[in-house]
């Protein structure tokens, strides 16, 4: 009987490795780049490279560690995945530019474009939207912008006491910092991220119009 009690949890303990290890490799397909650094998204953003590839996929395109994508692109949210090792956990998701107004002279660094937290599973819509998306909107002539997706886990559910942003107005946006709001909260490091660059392009005006900008 005690053998067979031993048997029964080696395999438990088997198919739980085995299933964590399933999740993991859902989480990415491709190990990280070296575009965090050499586009310095790291340290500009954050600290060190996150050890997974969050899954970004607009309708058109699929984000990948720096490609090129057009503002009109990324005017609606995208569809955003990660494996989940454990059913219990929630998480914080943040897409972010640290190149506002410019790359140049960033002095909005950093304007964040969109953040939904105590998401349960991988459930974006059921989490608590504090700011809704807004696409990305580089101004004309200053350049290629990084957008920055970031995933934090925790395990228990937090009161963020943030002002809630609509997507009709830029304010509260700008001098965002991901950094210290994973600081404050206690989110520890990001578990996964992903991000692309944009340039001005025909949609940014209609954006700016939605913002009630000129």
């Amino acid at each position: 009987m005690a053998a067979m009690k031993h048997l029964q949890v080696t395999r438990l303990i088997a198919n739980h490795n085995l299933i964590s290890t399933t999740l993991s490799k859902a989480m990415t397909t491709l190990s990280m780049s070296q575009a965090w650094l050499t586009k310095k998204v790291v340290p500009d953003v954050i600290k060190e490279v996150p050890p997974n590839k969050l899954g970004v996929q607009y309708q058109e395109i699929t984000v990948n560690e720096g490609n090129v994508l057009k503002p009109r692109q990324a005017k609606s949210p995208p569809a955003v995945s990660w494996g989940v090792q454990d059913e219990g956990s929630l998480f914080a998701l943040c897409m972010t530019d640290p190149d506002a107004p410019s790359r140049s002279k960033p002095s909005q660094r950093e304007w964040h474009h969109w953040l939904v937290v105590n998401i349960p599973g991988n459930k974006v819509e059921k989490g608590e939207t504090l700011s809704e998306y807004i696409g990305a909107g580089p101004p004309k002539d200053t350049g290629l912008h990084r957008y920055v997706f970031l995933l934090y886990a925790y395990d228990k559910k937090i009161n963020f006491d943030e002002k809630k942003l609509s997507n009709t107005s830029g304010d509260g946006r700008a001098n965002f910092s991901i950094s210290k709001f994973a600081e404050k909260y206690k989110l520890g490091k990001p578990i996964a991220g992903n991000f692309f660059v944009a340039e001005f392009d025909s949609y940014v005006p209609e954006l700016y119009k939605q913002l009630g900008l000129s």
